[in-house]
This record gives structure tokens, sequence and C-alpha cells, in this order.
């Protein structure tokens, strides 16, 4: 048993129509404009106290895989995607302590509007919102916005560094106590605690200060899941939270120190960012069932290579049409997308085929494979957060459904409670104070 519990949550990828296809989902592919199941999973993650879901997002149709949107709208792969601020919004009407994390590419947003309507989602949601700030790495993506193209991948992160001190500033615009409500007087709002920021960078600027008024938690939660080296620098400087895809307990350990010491040179104590790590978990009656789950996954994997291929394709701007898929990636292939899938990609290859490779990368387990009764897989939870000495962990499911859900809910989420390693009720109202909480 770990010394004290760790967090819980949920990466929630793309839109209603993301499990199409997919077993037990009904008919998804028709009714898949209203959230019903994302509004029933929020309604289901806060009953299992867990800290917040984070909604995935990108804002273009992929075309890395044979130059074509050909296989993206075919089979569903990150589209249709809906604004995850109107889903997010929707969300936190449904639920009254889970956190919810809307993701926004620092791309595509100035900062002042940014700033705004994260402070508005804030306001809405009684002080639960986050935001997973992205900085883009899609040239496509880039376009839909009149960008040649992304900028190059460090310079993304020194632009989010000046984004986000802006967007802290604009938050920071109001004081504490500047909304009095005096009506014997007639002030609504103290004028001598709201400021302009005048803030004039390299990359940005902007007047304020924010008319929103201020957000209940003083800025929102901030989510971010830097792999690369920059990226770990900057998750390491703003991130409240951040989400890893580490393959192995050495890999895991080694990326917390990592964080924590890039925490530690910036003036941040570790203790102020949970580092939760990406699982996808199994569940059976039994040992043997939820084996034999294993591997029919397995085998779908195998059979969707090309899909898959493409949607890895997608985050790290790679055309693996473009090559025989039974041999191994050349060597020349280099990304000024997701630097860190690559090079993970890379690693599990060790000189086999692109197809071998993709056989098992992420075809199943991420960060440590978790298959077993709910009992059985909440003992290893434990064990390897003891031995990590982690956060938590990072739900990444590919099928969503009433099904699964209920798996976690009613099955393993008790058993990790019954050890003592999770929640069994909030602490606090607010979001921000629930991940602080311990």
């Amino acid at each position: 048993m770990t010394a004290k519990p760790f967090h819980l949550a949920w990466f929630l990828q793309g839109s209603s129509a993301q499990a199409w296809g997919e077993p037990w989902t009904g008919h998804i592919g028709e009714s898949w404009m209203m959230p019903e199941l994302f509004l029933n999973m929020a309604r289901s993650l806060e009953r299992a106290c867990f800290d917040y879901i984070l909604l995935e997002d990108s804002s273009y149709v992929g075309e890395s895989f044979g130059g074509s949107t050909e296989i993206y709208l075919k089979k569903g792969i990150a589209v249709p995607r809906q604004d995850p601020s109107v889903v997010a919004a929707l969300m936190t009407q449904v639920t009254s302590r889970i956190g919810i994390v809307p993701t926004f590419g620092t791309y595509a947003y100035h900062p002042y509007l940014l700033a705004r309507l994260v402070a508005t989602l804030d306001q809405v949601s009684g002080g639960r919102i986050g935001w997973n700030a992205v900085t883009g790495s899609s040239d496509f993506a880039a376009m839909n916005f009149g960008m040649q193209g992304m900028p190059e991948h460090d310079l993304r992160y020194d632009m989010a560094d000046e984004y986000m001190e802006v967007c802290r500033g604009l938050w920071g615009s109001w004081e504490p106590g500047a909304i009095v409500a005096d009506r014997k007087n007639g002030v609504l709002v103290d004028h001598t605690k709201v400021h302009a920021v005048n803030y004039n960078g390299r990359f940005f600027q902007t007047r304020g200060p924010l008319n929103s008024g201020p957000a209940p938690q003083g800025q929102p939660v901030i989510a971010q899941a830097g792999g690369s080296p920059r990226g770990r620098k900057f998750a390491a400087a703003h991130a409240d939270t951040i989400v890893v895809h580490a393959k192995g307990i050495e890999a895991m350990r080694a990326y917390r120190d990592d964080v924590h010491k890039h925490m530690i040179a910036q003036g941040r104590k570790p203790s102020d960012c949970k580092i939760l790590f990406l699982i996808n978990p199994i569940l059976g009656e039994t040992i043997e069932e939820a084996q034999e789950r294993r591997r029919k996954r397995a085998c779908l994997a195998i059979e969707h290579t090309d899909e898959r291929l493409a949607h890895f394709g997608k985050v790290t701007n790679i055309d693996f049409g473009k090559f025989d898929l039974d041999k191994p990636l050349p060597d020349h292939v280099t990304t000024n997308g997701h630097q860190a899938n690559l090079d993970q990609f890379r690693k599990m290859a060790n000189g086999r085929s692109i197809r071998e490779t993709m056989a098992s990368f992420n075809a199943v387990d991420y960060s440590v494979e978790l298959v077993g009764t709910p009992d059985s897989v909440a003992a290893r939870m434990g064990e390897v957060m003891q031995e990590v000495g982690g956060d938590g962990y990072l739900f990444a499911m590919p099928n969503v459904n009433r099904r699964t859900l209920a798996e976690i809910e009613d099955g393993l989420v008790p058993a990790l409670q019954d050890r003592g390693l999770v929640r069994k009720a909030y602490e606090h109202a607010q979001f921000r104070d629930n991940l602080l909480a311990f």
C-alpha cells in the first residue's frame, strides 16, 4: 500500500464518434452530435471521485497518411471533432466536483481570447476548470488559422512561455475582493482593484484588464503533456498536472525525477504538480477472461495497422504510407510534431519493421500492463505507484462506452478504495484544492 492515496483522471480522446465501430457503443455513428455519452461519463467518473477529465482536441482533418483525408474520414479517425469549450461547458452543468480540462492550442487563440474563455468556464463551473495547454504540432492545423505552417518545435515553446505570462497577467488583472456588490452605495466593482496589463512582448501584446471578471480559482489548473526535453522544461515551469506516456517503471521514475529537477531549478515545489501516467486497464471477472480480452484487443490492433499508422502519423506529421511497412523506419525521418512519440517508436522498433513495431506500439498497454480482475489490477496499480513514487494515473481507453465506464466505476475504483489507494469523497469544492489535497 502506498503511504498516501493517488489521483485518477481520464484522457478523453476526440468526439462522441471516437468509438464508432467498437463493440458496445450502440448507434454512436447516428447520434454523435449530441454528447450524451460524454455527459454520462462525467457523471460516472464524478461518482468514482476522479480528479478530472481531460478533453483532447485537434483542429484539422488529418491527411498525413498517403497524402489524403480518405482514411481519416472513412474510419472516423479524430473526426468529427466538436469544439471542446462547448462540451466542457455542458459537462460542468451535470457535475459539481470533478475537474473538466479542455485542450486549447496557443497557436489558435490570442492570449486575451483564451484567458477570457477559460475564466468564463471557471466561473460557470464554480472553480472546476483546467486548461490543457498545447503548442500545436501540425502544419495542417496552422494553415487553418492563416499560417504557412507551425514554427519550429522549440520556438513554439518559447512562444508558449510568453503566452502563459500574458494569460497569468490577465487572470491577475482582478485582485481578490474586487467585486464588492455594495448595494447601499451602489458599487459593484472596486475600480482600484482592477488593473490594465499593458503587455508588450516579443510575440504577444495586450492591454487588459480582462473584462470577464475574476476566475474563482484565481487562474485555471494548467495541464501539460511535455515529453521532449524542451516540453518538460515548459511543463515544469507552468503545469499543475502533467500527463505522461512513459513505458515501464524505470522510464516513469526517470521522467518524474527529471521534471522535479526542473521544477526545483525554477523555484517550484514538486508537490505542487501532480504527474499522472497513462494506463489502459483490461478487466475481467477472472484473470483468464481479462487475458482473452487483451488478446482480442491486440489482434484488432494488428488488423487495423493502417488506421493506427494514420493516427500516429497525424500526431507526428509523418506519412507512413510512403514507406515499406515491412522494413524499418528510415533513420533520416524526423518530425516537427510530437518528438517524444517518434523517439519512443524508434526505441520500441529496435531494428524491427514498421509493421512489427506498430503491432506492439500502444496496442494495448501504455505505461504498465494492467490485465486482470478489478482486485488484481488495483493491487498492481498500488505496487507500481509505490515503486515509481508518482502521483496517479490517467486512463486512456480506446473503447469508451457505458460498459467500460461501469467496469471502472463499479469494479476497479471500489477495489482501489478498499485498499485506501484513492479517495472515497471529494475533499473540496474546487478543482485545484482537490488536486493538492494529497
